[in-house]
């Protein structure tokens, strides 16, 4: 979770970009860095590790300035090293950066550089953003960083927080946001002003803050700031005034946490890919997970335990692995598991999904196992949990606190994590080619950008949660790797809204749900340009012939869904594995929106806890 802070000023920047780099270690980095501008120069500090170890190198070689900025990193391309560490400076030394997020296309634009003569020193995607920016700066933009960081942006792929200064414009800083990967949050000042990816890092200094939505760009001076469209329009953003005590501070903008994060999913998926991919190489990384080749080869079982919308995390795995590795899973709920003597031995390997890593049911589940001599492996949220010091491997989700009861980010980051593994278990178990491992890690690194344009949906959500929150039933339906969704989906909607709702593989549907159907029992299809789009169609249809208002999840561009829903709500095409990520999301927000039209208390819905301790 990479943590970005700028500060522009009378003040020296060094010692207000550490303090709030501070403020930003509870996202987890592996490296850090600092960058300030002083006569005309750019000084640098970076190291490798904690904060304290560039804390430590700034004392004993200071650096001073009233413009800088400041990063940690946690690793997406390129090993934790100083010359992998951000800020990323430019050949001339004029232009520095900062970036969360990951460039998509950065294998070709950084062969395009290096043709031009570019002398690259990092592994990472970054340094192609301050390389174009130089660029830029020399042929068009007459070294003006606003245009020149303008142009550069406009050939990356992705989603991005980016924040650049410039040794001949040492009164400015410039940051742009696209997509969702990353915020970027302006920090108004008297006489200051100040930048950061998350609002705990600058509140200390001042209240008063705007947030750029995506594809938006501010350039920031000690005394005055302009916002502006990519596209050169100008705009005038609300200033919000946020609360000092920590809880609203932690929610920001948003008026629930369930809402916030909902909307952190583009960078909490940045986070469980980072450091895990070898994207030239086609390769996952799991060194945590302890396991060998041979030990691999070996298995011939995985079985996956799970509680509530871990569960259905764990049934979208299930077509990860056996379609990457070959090799048959089975998934369980934790709180069944071990009243059934289940056949498992030492070839066998138990996958624990949980995202406090302390539910009780599934840590039981994982003791069955270990008395069976299963090998054990847990994907969890909270680092140190029971559950994965029991295991013999993990894999975190690295997706941040998450503090509404009603799991969102958790939910995708766990099935991030399980792609990951299968493709793990793929590249050992020999059943993957170099060209599929790489076409499924270029899929992987597009995600979080299209999460992002998904998010951009919600104000037409909105819109239909408050023509929908009065019903009173719901039926979700969704087949294949789609199926697990519409089950999440129905359990989004009840667990907070207190509606009933159920989930349903469509094909299902003539076995019983269908005699439910009419005008008040809004269904809603998870329809996307697949395999099975015809067969879903086909359900829509048989909804509408009972007269059911039907809500379709559907691929951008699709038309034709149009003359059979009554309302479409689009999702980006998505490579068919991953779909699951980018369907639920539109659920989610639907979901938490009927709730507040509701008046429901989203956080905390009624008679629920976040870590089920007791079964």
């Amino acid at each position: 979770m990479c943590g970005i802070v700028g500060y522009i000023g009378s003040q020296n920047a060094t010692p207000i970009i550490l303090d709030g780099l501070g403020r930003l270690e509870y996202r987890g980095y592996d490296s850090a860095g600092v960058a300030v501008i002083h006569d005309g120069q750019i000084s640098l500090r970076r190291d490798v590790g904690k904060l304290i170890n560039l804390r430590r190198r700034v004392e004993a070689d200071p650096i001073y300035g009233s413009i800088g900025i400041g990063h940690t990193r946690w690793a997406t391309h390129g090993v934790p090293a100083e010359r992998n560490a951000h800020p990323h400076i430019s050949m001339d030394g004029e232009y520095v950066v900062v970036h969360n997020g990951i460039v998509e296309n950065y294998l070709e634009l950084k062969d395009e550089l290096a043709a031009e003569g570019v002398e690259f020193k990092s592994e990472t995607d970054t340094e192609v953003i301050v390389h174009l920016i130089e660029r830029f700066a020399q042929n068009g933009a007459n070294h003006n960083l606003t245009e020149a960081t303008r142009k550069a942006v406009q050939l990356l792929r992705g989603a991005h927080a980016i924040v650049v200064m410039s040794r001949r414009q040492p009164d400015e800083l410039v940051a742009v946001r696209i997509g969702n990967a990353g915020g970027v949050a302006l920090g108004l000042g008297e006489g200051e002003n100040f930048v950061a990816s998350d609002i705990p890092a600058i509140l200390e200094h001042t209240r008063r803050m705007i947030f750029l939505e995506t594809r938006q760009m501010a350039t920031v001076s000690a005394t005055a700031y302009r916002v502006q469209t990519l596209d050169g329009q100008p705009l005038q953003p609300e200033i919000h005034d946020i609360a000092w005590d920590p809880v609203s501070a932690a929610k920001g903008e948003f008026k629930h946490f369930m809402q916030k994060e909902i909307f952190e999913q583009a960078r909490s998926i940045t986070d469980t890919i980072r450091g895990r991919v070898d994207f030239e190489r086609g390769e996952a990384l799991l060194a945590d997970l302890n396991l060998t080749p041979e030990k691999a080869q070996a298995l011939t079982r995985l079985v996956t335990v799970a509680c509530g919308t871990s569960y259905y995390s764990g049934l979208v795995g299930k077509f990860y692995i056996e379609h990457m590795a070959r090799l048959n899973v089975e998934v369980d709920y934790g709180s069944e598991y071990r009243y059934r003597d289940p056949i498992i031995d030492e070839r066998s390997a138990v996958l624990a999904i949980t995202q406090s890593g302390e539910t009780v049911d599934t840590l039981a589940a994982m003791e069955e196992a270990h008395q069976k001599q299963a090998t054990l492996w847990s994907i969890v949220n909270s680092m140190g949990s029971q559950a994965m010091r029991i295991s013999d491997g993990y894999l975190t989700m690295n997706a941040g606190p998450e503090i509404g009861v009603a799991s969102t980010k958790a939910f995708t980051a766990s099935i991030v994590d399980q792609y990951l593994l299968g493709l793990y278990l793929g590249q050992l178990r020999g059943t993957l080619t170099l060209e599929q491992r790489r076409q499924y890690a270029y899929d992987l690194g597009r995600l979080p950008d299209l999460v992002g344009r998904t998010l951009e949906a919600e104000p037409k959500i909105k819109a239909l949660a408050g023509q929908l929150y009065h019903y009173t039933d719901f039926l979700f339906l969704g087949r294949g790797i789609n199926y697990p969704i519409a089950l999440e989906g129905a359990l989004k909607l009840k667990e907070i809204s207190y509606i009933h709702a159920e989930g349903y593989p469509a094909g299902e549907m003539k076995h019983g749900p269908i005699a439910l159907i009419d005008e008040d029992m809004p269904v809603v299809c998870i329809a996307l340009k697949d395999n099975l789009y015809e067969k879903m169609i086909s359900q829509i249809e048989q909804a509408k012939a009972r007269g059911g208002v039907v809500i379709a999840i559907a691929t951008e561009g699709d038309t034709f869904i149009q003359t059979k829903a009554d309302h479409v709500l689009y999702v980006p095409e998505t490579a068919p594995l991953l779909s699951p990520v980018v369907a639920v999301i539109p659920l989610q927000m639907l979901a938490y929106h009927i709730a507040v039209w509701r008046g429901a208390d989203v956080d905390q819905p009624r008679n629920l806890a976040k870590s089920v301790t007791v079964e």
